[in-house]
């Protein structure tokens, strides 16, 4: 190409040499003077025409799929929403687009220069459009091919590329890809002009940096430093600033994951240029280009990782619903979208908290699942004491988990998918699985059977109406024909054993086995899990959630979800019994059977109520409330409820905490039912739900609703939602600390450093293991289970909530005192009431008073009506 350039300069110098300007002006030039100044003219006729046809062009492209002024004033960047947790520190995020903005302020100066080093040295001087690189571009890389030229894109036009959708150039000929691609660079011109005429400079190099896409899912520099290097963007060194900005040019060809050389050639690029521009001197340039890329920190950012994923995937159904509100709506009445709007959730967990619950749960876990292994090496729990009846449901449950994996879903699609479209077509939209089918099968064989199968409520009206319409349908007969075959081919994929990853408890990450798709569904179903939830009573903050063992392998959220409550809510009928009949802890009753009798008009059972004891036996002595609640004697319990006279005052009672007695459960019955059943424990209850009644035992007997978002702030740092505390009064504050003073007694966790109570609870058959633990400053609400209710343990002796549950409180408690947090102060005392106590909790003296009166301490006073209406106040 240069010897090329040399023998047309000589050619042009042989030319001139012929004549001189005067010559031309004189009308005295050769011979070919005729030829030349046709060809000057030419010259400036093509000049004036390309002119002419650029401005046509850019009149004409200006019409084209720009973007608009509100489009560049308000550009759509999906900007993901950020969970900051007490601390300052980012929590999770949630996002379509993984995007931190960042303003110019805020950017680290080494990306900066290396910014404008590389891609546009004269930004500052110019509109948009760099002629001068434009120039360079022309002459160096067109005419004379020299690639390492660099490109004339300004910063504005990389920009404005980002702003619209290029079109493809795939299948096009090479006229159309040329015509398509002078389109495209005009449409970047007009669009970088109107970026500089309506941004400054630096929001421009803002915007830029923000919006590029950095590949695995870090879109934005602030997230692809996180990514690459693990760290904020305001900490990268010039060299780990330059590996970034060299992969503006091509994120995947640059990419230091995978071509590591090419990337180091790229970032020393970009130090070279840094150099050459004056920014460091010579001895720095070549420190930095023998530094290797360390990309050991890299890190995809996933919804899996960090702390509290159950709480983070709790917290985004929760925003999902609080945007649905119409009084909270973006200035031009949009909903607001947590996922692509940019915007700040200001939680209530404490990072040290939530940690220290992780580690204590991981831990615990670690032995229950041991204990729950060697339970059931021998036995199958689909199988273990079930009749006909308990093994249809099992299966059914077990199938139902089938269903729910990609084998099933893909096979399905291959036998019925198309089938189902044409359905829909002939007779609308029906909800169809092999269960319809195998019902549809069984009434070709026994007409009548979905009649009956109505009848005894195993399938809704809608089922059976759109069961009948596909038996008569079009489609039944290839459907019908089709099931044999995919019910052989799921059989055979679900029982083939495979290699496959599945869940390690031990290390509580995974591990590889070979077993069936089936037996993979059985093993994740086998394992124990728990949910909790600490709360500082006297703001409801919530301060750690633990939702299960494992997110990724176990997703259901069990701080929300509802169980049978066992012995946990015996203080709630304690406390009744207290507040309305001023009794002492002191008082003795008998451990005997007690009975409700049937019809009785305050409790309005058809049936006498009976119950028993968890041991099934009484041993008739005569317990305090101390002892009766430490030893869980129902019989106690049942006996407070009779003195009551009705379950109404602590219905009324738990309202107050925070359990609303009018709430309703989806078979339509009440979630605290008017059973006196409910005093031993039979209502089921969440753990937020529950560990926010107790913290009414914490706050010196005022219920505050627990929270976990304080505050939201849009994109822009405006409020838009800020909580309101919900408290009120539950319990006077005297019979308030006799309750927390049983609670203390009778936990089993009284020889902590920290003043501490609880309550152990535990359901029939074992399934179900509670502790709920008070601290002055923190209460914790635990439960452990199994998600089914045929994965428990098979006795008392591990399937009690003082061995499933109680640990963890413990565990978790010794962790905070070790690591010195202010929610847990061991010279903090739980809240003494002024004055002195009406009711006496020295069981000593109560029985000195006793015989000074010449009453047995067993004796009951009375109800009256005034008492009742002020606990329910």
């Amino acid at each position: 190409m240069n010897q090329w350039i040399d023998q047309f300069s000589e050619r042009l110098k042989t030319f001139w040499s012929r004549f001189s300007l005067t010559d031309i002006y004189n009308g005295s030039a050769p011979d070919d003077r005729t030829w030349f100044k046709t060809a000057v003219s030419w010259m400036w006729k093509g000049t004036i025409g390309m002119i002419l046809m650029l401005f046509l062009l850019l009149f004409l492209v200006s019409f084209d799929n720009l973007p608009t002024l509100e489009e560049l004033e308000n550009p759509k960047y999906h900007n993901a929403s950020l969970v900051i947790a007490t601390d300052g520190s980012i929590l999770g995020k949630y996002y379509n687009e993984n995007r931190e903005f960042l303003d110019f302020d805020s950017l680290n100066p080494h990306l900066h220069t290396a910014l404008l080093s590389t891609e546009d040295v004269r930004f500052y001087s110019h509109s948009g459009v760099d002629a001068w690189a434009l120039m360079r571009v022309f002459f160096k890389t067109i005419l004379m091919s020299k690639g390492e030229s660099g490109g004339g894109s300004t910063i504005s036009q990389q920009l404005a590329k980002l702003l619209f959708e290029r079109p493809s150039l795939k299948g096009k000929s090479q006229v159309v890809k040329i015509a398509l691609l002078v389109r495209v660079k005009f449409k970047e011109w007009l669009t970088a002009i109107k970026l500089e005429r309506r941004y400054t400079k630096e929001e421009i190099i803002a915007l830029y940096l923000n919006k590029f896409d950095f590949i695995y899912e870090a879109h934005g520099i602030q997230t692809a430093s996180k990514t690459y290097f693990g760290k904020d963007q305001k900490d990268l060194r010039l060299d780990e600033a330059a590996v970034l900005i060299g992969m503006l040019k091509n994120p995947t060809l640059y990419n230091p994951r995978r071509f590591l050389n090419l990337a180091k050639d790229r970032r020393n690029t970009v130090l070279s240029l840094v150099y050459k521009n004056g920014h460091i001197n010579k001895k720095e340039f070549e420190a930095y280009k023998k530094m290797p890329i360390d990309v050991s920190a890299f890190k995809r950012e996933t919804h899996v990782d960090g702390l509290a994923p159950h709480f983070r995937a709790e917290l985004g159904k929760w925003l999902k619903d609080l945007f649905e509100s119409e009084d909270l709506r973006k200035p031009n009445g949009d909903k607001y979208n947590p996922y692509q709007d940019g915007l700040k959730v200001y939680v209530t967990i404490d990072p040290v908290i939530q940690k220290a619950a992780e580690e204590a749960a991981r831990e615990h876990m670690i032995n229950i699942q041991k204990s729950y292994f060697n339970v059931w090496t021998k036995q199958d729990p689909w199988e273990y004491e079930a009749d006909d009846n308990m093994k249809r449901i099992r299966k059914e449950s077990l199938q139902q988990l089938v269903r729910e994996t990609e084998r099933y879903y893909t096979l399905w699609n291959q036998y019925y998918g198309k089938l189902l479209v044409d359905l829909e077509s002939e007779i609308g939209k029906v909800d169809v699985n092999d269960r319809t089918i195998q019902r549809i099968i069984q009434e070709r064989k026994k007409p009548g059977f979905l009649k009956s199968e109505l009848n005894k409520k195993q399938i809704t009206k809608t089922q059976y109406d759109y069961s009948v319409q596909i038996l008569k349908s079009n489609q039944w007969p290839e459907m019908e024909k089709n099931w044999a075959g995919f019910e052989k081919d799921l059989r055979l994929q679900m029982n083939t054993a495979i290699p496959m990853k599945v869940y390690d408890y031990l290390t509580q990450s995974e591990k590889e086995m070979k077993m069936s798709p089936l037996d993979s569904i059985k093993f994740h179903r086998k394992h124990m899990q728990m949910g909790s939830l600490a709360v500082e009573p006297h703001t409801g903050e919530i301060k750690s959630w633990v939702g299960g063992v494992n997110f990724k392998y176990f997703k259901y959220d069990h701080v929300n979800s509802r169980r049978q409550v066992g012995s946990t809510f015996k203080p709630f009928v304690y406390a009744s019994a207290i507040a309305l009949q001023k009794i002492s802890p002191c008082n003795e009753f008998q451990d005997i059977q007690y009975t409700i009798p049937a019809n009785d008009p305050n409790f309005g059972l058809p049936e006498s109520w009976t119950p028993g004891n968890a041991e099934e036996t009484f041993t008739g002595k005569f317990y305090n409330l101390y002892n009766a609640l430490a030893y869980s004697r129902n019989s106690i319990t049942v006996k407070l409820v009779i003195l009551l006279g009705s379950v109404n005052p602590i219905r009324g009672l738990l309202h107050n905490m925070g359990i609303d007695s009018t709430a309703k459960r989806r078979d339509g019955g009440f979630l605290i039912p008017k059973l006196p059943s409910i005093v031993l424990g039979s209502a089921d209850l969440s753990v937020y739900e529950m560990t926010g009644a107790y913290t009414t035992f914490a706050n010196n007997g005022v219920y505050v609703k627990p929270y976990f978002v304080s505050h939201i702030e849009d994109k822009d740092g405006k409020v838009i939602y800020r909580n309101t505390t919900v408290q009120n009064v539950a319990l006077a504050p005297d019979y308030n600390y006799v309750m927390v003073d049983l609670l203390h007694k009778s936990g089993g966790v009284s020889f902590l450093k920290v003043p501490a109570g609880g309550k152990t609870g535990t359901t029939n058959n074992y399934v179900d293991g509670w502790f709920m633990g008070i601290t002055p400053d923190l209460v914790v609400g635990t439960w452990v289970g199994g998600e089914d209710p045929w994965i428990r343990f098979l006795n008392l002796t591990n399937g009690q909530g003082a061995v499933m549950a109680r640990p963890y409180f413990v565990k978790f408690i010794n962790k905070l005192l070790d690591l010195g947090v202010s929610e847990v102060d061991p010279f903090k005392k739980f809240p003494f009431p002024k004055g002195e106590l009406e009711i006496e909790l020295n069981c000593a003296k109560f029985k000195e008073m006793m015989k000074s009166l010449n009453m047995d301490n067993s004796i009951m006073p009375g109800t009256n009506k005034s008492d009742e209406d002020e606990i329910l106040e």
